[in-house]
């Protein structure tokens, strides 16, 4: 068993969250247990996941997508009291990181991702720097890429096709990231991967000649809070599971 504090302590400055300005904050978010013996993380803090994390007697949640986002209603009515009324009544502390979580090189979402799709880092871009790019040793085809996507991920991609070329250099960044798709096509880069996709990008796709594909905001954001929650209780000796709440989107 370990202390609360010691456990936001130790990941508040692993994360380097003051360097982040974000949309949410990022740390402890609801006050729980101040000992922790069993840690749950996952992707988002909704109400499956909360009593879930009852059920297998969690003392902390740790999530990639928190509560309290920048102008949402500041309310604590319907959804939001549920979720909170769970979280409360159950003693449980929810911690939540959010762009920090995205950037950090080892446990970051990002680095995950290219880690399981068997991507080499080779350098950043992007706002923080959090989208990445990588040289492929030998060149795929787009149809290739997505079954890679498709496999490893276990949903079928979206993919938006900007130009009838082999693709060797690849670009992606979790979650809704399709924004960085202008700055991914100028560093050249065949393809971008991100989770979302909006009605410009197909066209930004298209007229800068480069493919994308949307693999799924919560498919590619599942493994920075996992791999940061097994450090986690490692670390501090303590139990931890990964809850998988499945979001197609």
């Amino acid at each position: 068993m370990v202390r609360l504090t010691d456990i936001l302590t130790y990941t508040d400055d692993l994360l380097n969250i003051k360097n982040y300005e974000d949309y949410c904050p990022n740390g402890l978010q609801v006050q729980g247990r101040m000992e922790i013996n069993t840690l749950v993380s996952g992707v988002t803090a909704c109400r499956e996941l909360v009593d879930r994390a009852v059920g297998v007697g969690a003392d902390a949640i740790l999530v990639h997508h928190g509560y309290f986002w920048r102008g949402e209603d500041p309310r604590i009515v319907g959804m939001k009291y549920e979720r909170l009324r769970r979280l409360i009544g159950a003693g449980i502390a929810l911690i939540g990181y959010h762009l920090p979580l995205d950037g950090h090189p080892e446990f970051g979402n990002n680095v995950r991702l290219g880690a399981v799709l068997g991507l080499e880092i080779a350098g950043h871009f992007g706002r923080d720097d959090l989208a990445c790019f990588a040289d492929l040793e030998k060149s795929v085809t787009s149809s290739e890429m997505a079954m890679r996507l498709e496999t490893t991920l276990e949903r079928t991609p979206l993919h938006i096709s900007g130009a009838d070329r082999p693709l060797k250099r690849i670009g992606w960044c979790t979650g809704a990231a399709q924004g960085f798709l202008a700055d991914a096509a100028a560093l050249r880069l065949d393809a971008f991967i991100s989770g979302e996709i909006s009605e410009p990008t197909v066209h930004i796709a298209r007229e800068l000649g480069i493919d994308y594909f949307a693999a799924g905001h919560h498919a590619t954001e599942r493994y920075g809070v996992q791999a940061l929650g097994q450090h986690l209780a490692k670390r501090f000796r303590i139990e931890h599971h990964f809850i998988e709440v499945p979001n197609p989107v």
